[in-house]
C-alpha cells in the first residue's frame, strides 16, 4: 500500500523522533503521543506506523499497540529513504539550480517544465512551497522573480556577519528569559549528536538539529524580530547546510559548541553564552564558506 503525502510525512517525522531521542528497542510509541508531536491526528499516525510495520521499524501488539522493533543506529536506510521521499524533489532541483546559478532572476513556468521535464502541476507545486518560504515572487505580469537567497559565498559570509551581530545580542538582551525544557531538550538532542548520532543521522536530521538549537535561544530572547530573522534565515541556509552536513566530524565539533553554549544558558552565566555563540559563528564562518557549495553536486 503506498502513502498518501500526508502519511508519508508523518512516517518521515516519526522516524525522525525516535532517531532523535536515541529511543531503545522495544518502546511503546503511543499513537495519542506521536500524533501531538508531529502535529496531525492519530488516523495518519496509524496509516505510518503500519506501514513502518511492514518495514520492520516497529511491531504492534493487538493489545498495547506499537513498540519500537530495532536500535536507531539501524534505521539509517530508512531515515535518508524518507527524507528523500518527504522532499519534494522538484523542489530542491530548483533550489539547488538557483543555488548555483543556473536558474535567472526571472523565469517562466514553461522554462521550469522544460529544464526538469515535468507538468506544470508539479511546477506550481513547488514554486507555491517556494513561494511560501520567501524567495520567490509572482511577477506582475507573467513569470516568476527569484529574491535574494544565500546563492554565492560572498551572501553565506554576509549571513553569518548578520548572525553574528544578532544572535549573541539576543542572548544579553534584557527580555532574554530561559526556558528550561525546551533548553534541555536541545541538549538531549546535540548530546545524541556528540555521542556518535553525527554518524549515521541524514543530513535533513543534522541540519534541523542545528536550525532548532538557533530557533530555541531566538525564542528565549524574546524579541518577536529575532526570531522571525533566525527563521527567515534558517529557510535560506537549507541548501548549503544540507552539502555541509556530509562533512560528518564537523557536525560533532558543532554539537560541542552547541552543548557548551546550552550549559552556560542554564547555568545562568549568559555573558559566557553570548561569547562563546559569537566564537562559534565567526569558527563556522571562516570552516564552512568555500566556493565548491555553490556548484551542482551532479550534471
Amino acid at each position: 500500500m503506498s502513502l498518501t503525502e500526508i502519511q508519508t510525512r508523518v512516517a518521515h517525522e516519526i522516524v525522525a523522533y525516535i532517531r532523535r531521542e536515541n529511543l531503545n528497542t522495544g518502546t511503546h510509541l503511543p499513537e495519542i503521543q506521536l500524533a501531538k508531536i508531529v502535529g496531525t491526528s492519530r488516523f495518519p499516525v496509524r496509516i505510518a506506523l503500519m506501514h513502518l510495520e511492514r518495514l520492520g521499524v516497529v511491531k504492534s501488539d493487538s493489545n498495547r499497540g506499537f513498540f519500537l522493533n530495532a536500535p536507531t543506529s539501524d534505521l539509517m536506510a530508512v531515515a535518508e529513504e524518507f527524507s528523500v521521499v518527504a522532499e519534494d524533489p522538484i523542489y530542491l532541483k530548483i533550489a539547488e539550480y538557483r543555488l548555483c546559478g543556473k536558474l535567472p532572476d526571472t523565469v517562466l513556468e514553461t522554462d521550469l517544465m522544460s529544464t526538469f521535464s515535468v507538468s506544470r502541476a508539479v511546477i506550481k507545486r513547488a514554486l507555491s512551497r517556494i513561494q511560501e518560504e520567501g524567495w520567490v515572487e509572482r511577477r506582475a505580469g507573467r513569470g516568476w522573480l527569484f529574491l535574494p537567497m544565500i546563492n554565492s559565498p560572498e551572501a553565506y559570509d554576509e549571513s553569518f556577519a548578520f548572525r553574528q551581530s544578532i544572535e549573541p545580542a539576543g542572548i544579553m538582551s534584557p527580555s532574554f528569559r530561559a526556558d528550561l525544557p525546551s533548553l534541555e531538550e536541545c541538549r538531549k538532542q546535540q548530546e545524541f549528536i556528540c555521542q556518535g548520532g553525527y554518524q549515521f543521522m541524514t543530513q535533513t536530521e543534522l541540519f534541523e538539529a542545528s536550525a532548532r538549537f538557533h530557533e530555541t535561544i531566538a525564542i528565549c530572547s524574546g524579541n518577536r524580530f529575532a526570531v522571525q530573522t533566525i527563521r527567515r534565515l534558517n529557510q535560506l541556509r537549507r541548501l548549503v547546510e544540507y552539502k555541509h552536513a556530509k562533512q560528518r566530524p564537523v557536525r560533532k565539533l558543532h554539537a560541542k559548541d552547541h552543548l557548551a553554549i546550552l550549559d552556560d544558558i542554564i547555568r545562568g552565566d549568559l555573558v559566557s553564552a553570548a561569547s562563546r555563540m559569537n566564537s562559534h559563528l565567526d569558527r563556522s564562518r571562516r570552516e564552512k564558506i568555500s566556493k565548491d557549495l555553490f556548484v551542482l553536486s551532479e550534471p
